[in-house]
């Protein structure tokens, strides 16, 4: 067979409205109804217009019919088609649609992209000057809406970033992070900055929203009752200028003010509080750390269970719908009238499976620690997070008079003097007056704490009195070996620190903000055992709830870690007399 004569001519591109843009089927043109199924023997005969259909789109590798349903593996875009011509002409190239079965799979990409869009328009948040004061990366933590800072907030900060002051550093830091972000835009015209500064610029990916600056002077005047010099009557004012301009926008305030807030709302303008440094908005939903087994555990679990025993512990592996529930290092326990009940800690969790291993009782005189045993449940569970070389960081929560400080100690003490698993005991708390201030201390570092320091010293008067056979002279020499591996820190001198194989107590952790939890906790070194104590129900500290407070921080951060653990003591067990005062007062 000859082959075809080479092309006379180049050949020419299809044009852009040949292209089918919708995804509705074509109708098939008139000659491709009438012509029946022949094979290619005439577009063979005419070699130039099959090259040029060739340089266009690939013809198919057989013959076609006279439908225009594409095969299975026909692609989304237009196919060619040889086509007789009227007339006895050479074929030309018909462009058929996809067929109608691809269509929904087209019109689903829009739905796709329209899910990952934020429900509703992004709102236009007005922050107060005391918000950036209280947290320097509020401005990255409003995710797809906008921020607008009036020019008064802006003045505010200037005034406030001088000093030592936690505020000064959060005011500075605030200063440093709008600085990066207005230099990042091409130009400093009032145009550019009018259009809003990307948040994401600085490397917030979080942040999709933008910045938007005071250009302009607002005249919009407020009751008559508001002096207008004030500073949040100004941006009061300027919240009710973005209202009127942008009626269809919602604009928001933010404030830490309680007051202003309350402003706000009687001049019916929207406000809201800074809730993004709030671990939980209920204290009761906190981590307690411990969770009772139902009641039908053995049965349910005990055909599956696998058990073993190792150093004379226990262990237990068991599955099914109980596993999701758990978390590393949480404590469980079974009563059951009759039976002997079962007190656990969870050792690992691999998939569908935990493994469960039983804990010391710390209840019984011989197993006691430094002269204490515990008097419950949750008791005996602490102690055996405080006596575990494994835990390095151990969290105790409780109602006064539960027994936190006294077992802490008491379980540093044995650690350091009898095991020698650490070296001495650092002993610090966030020094926060529960009235007023009685003014400086005298003396060095450690006599300036030694008035803080009157719960260590009652605890340590009360495991002294535990050794009675030693006599007087014994007692005395034991109370000062005591003292000699005790230290006492302030935590204003943190800043830098390691310690190495130290056991760390730090009392009264609810007073501490998240941010100098934050410092204590990263100064342990190796051989570290971190312990925070307090009562999330006595916080001293201006600006601090059970939500927003460090310990509730640390407590939701480190659940379900493999070397931490917390327990929420129920119990008092100081006095009658303490513990009706709990209730009732």
């Amino acid at each position: 067979m000859p082959l075809p004569k080479p092309p006379t001519k180049r050949a020419s591109r299809l044009d852009s409205d040949a292209y089918a843009t919708d995804l509705s089927p074509s109708k098939r043109p008139p000659a491709l109804e009438a012509r029946p199924s022949a094979p290619l023997a005439t577009s063979r005969a005419e070699p130039a217009p099959r090259a040029e259909a060739r340089a266009e789109l690939p013809a198919p590798a057989t013959a076609p019919t006279g439908t225009t349903t594409p095969s299975s593996s026909a692609s989304a875009r237009p196919r060619a088609e040889p086509v007789e011509a009227r007339g006895g002409q050479s074929p030309s190239l018909a462009l058929v649609s996809p067929a109608p079965s691809k269509a929904p799979a087209k019109k689903s990409a829009p739905a796709r992209s329209k899910a990952r869009k934020p429900a509703g328009d992004p709102k236009l948040f007005v922050l107060d000057t005391n918000v950036l004061m209280h947290d320097p990366m509020s401005l990255f933590r409003f995710e797809e809406h906008d921020i607008y800072l009036p020019m008064i907030t802006l003045e505010e900060l200037d005034g406030h970033k001088k000093g030592m002051t936690e505020v000064a550093r959060n005011v500075r830091q605030v200063s440093r992070d709008l600085d990066a972000l207005a230099t990042s835009l091409k130009s400093s015209t009032i145009e550019e900055m009018s259009k809003g500064l990307p948040l994401d610029q600085t490397g917030h990916r979080a942040a999709g929203g933008k910045l938007f600056f005071q250009t302009t002077l607002f005249e919009t005047p407020l009751p008559q009752g508001l002096p207008q010099g004030k500073a949040d009557n100004q941006i009061l004012g300027v919240v009710q200028a973005l209202k009127q301009q942008q009626p269809g926008r919602e604009v928001v305030l933010v404030s830490k003010d309680i007051n202003m807030r309350i402003k706000a709302r009687a001049l019916g303008l929207p406000a809201e509080d800074y809730r993004n440094d709030k671990t939980l908005d209920d204290s009761d939903l906190l981590y307690t750390g411990v969770q009772a087994l139902p009641a039908d555990f053995w049965e349910r679990h005990g055909k599956t269970m696998e058990s073993w025993q190792q150093g004379g512990t226990t262990f237990y592996r068991i599955s099914g719908p109980l596993v999701p529930t758990l978390l590393v290092n949480q404590l469980v326990y079974l009563e059951a009238p009759g039976a002997a009940p079962l007190y656990a800690k969870v050792q690992e969790i691999t998939g569908k499976t935990a493994v469960l291993r039983t804990l010391k009782d710390y209840g019984h005189q011989k197993h006691s620690v430094w002269g204490v045993a515990s008097r419950n449940r949750e008791q005996n569970f602490a102690l055996n997070l405080l006596m575990d070389p494994d835990c390095d960081f151990v969290t105790l929560t409780g109602s006064a008079g539960t027994g936190k400080t006294l077992m802490t100690l008491a379980a540093g003490l044995s650690q350091v003097l009898d095991e020698r698993r650490y070296s001495e005991i650092i002993v610090t708390r966030v020094t926060v007056p529960v009235g007023e201030d009685i003014g400086f201390l005298p003396g060095t570092e450690e006599e300036k704490m030694g008035p803080w320091m009157g719960a260590l010293d009652d605890n340590l008067e009360v495991l002294g009195r535990g050794d009675g056979a030693a006599g007087e002279w014994g007692r005395a020499a034991t109370n000062d070996l005591v003292r000699s591996k005790i230290k006492i820190k302030s935590l204003n001198f943190m800043r830098g620190r390691t310690f190495l194989n130290k056991y760390v107590i730090i009392d009264e952790a609810q007073n501490l903000t998240p941010k100098q939890m934050k410092t204590l906790i990263t100064r342990a070194g190796p051989g570290t055992k971190i312990v925070c104590l307090g009562n999330l129900a006595q916080i001293d500290t201006p600006y601090l709830t059970e939500g927003s407070s460090g310990l509730t921080f640390a407590v939701d951060k480190f659940k379900g870690w493999a070397h931490s653990g917390h327990v929420t003591l129920a119990r008092g067990e100081r006095s009658r007399l303490a513990d009706f005062a709990s209730e009732v007062l």
